[in-house]
């Protein structure tokens, strides 16, 4: 039997991805700039993020990267981030996948700036 109510994630999708919007906007800059220099993906955090809050980005690209970039925000994931050694395994695993299901979103655009923001030398052609 068929139900007349719409599916609730058609119009749930856009109040997540607005959640994990603020989460971003509090927080992201802040643990990002404090941990850049060990992590080695924090390049790809940034240029995700650039990515997300870009206008031209779809809302379905928008939504997967702010759900990785909270994830990366929160202070309660799977591994711990205080844990030396494998705090930040689970945050890049995440990212990872995030990265890799949009990737043809992330342009050399988003990379440059987040070089910039992180204070990284372009690399040399």
């Amino acid at each position: 039997m068929q139900s007349d109510l719409p599916n609730p994630a058609s119009y749930q999708l856009p109040a997540v991805i607005a959640r994990n919007e603020r989460i971003v906007e509090k927080s992201f800059w802040q643990k990002l700039l404090k941990l850049a220099g060990n992590i080695p993906f924090a390049e790809d955090l940034a240029a995700a993020y650039y990515c997300a809050i870009d206008p031209a980005t779809p809302t379905k690209v928008k939504g997967v990267l702010f759900a990785a970039l909270a994830y990366f925000v929160m202070p309660f994931d799977a591994i711990p981030d205080f844990i030396a050694g494998f705090g930040f395994t689970d945050d890049a695993a995440v990212l990872a996948m995030a990265i890799g299901l949009v990737s043809r979103h992330i342009s050399e655009t988003h990379r440059k700036r987040a070089r910039a923001a992180l204070g990284v030398k372009e690399p040399k052609a």
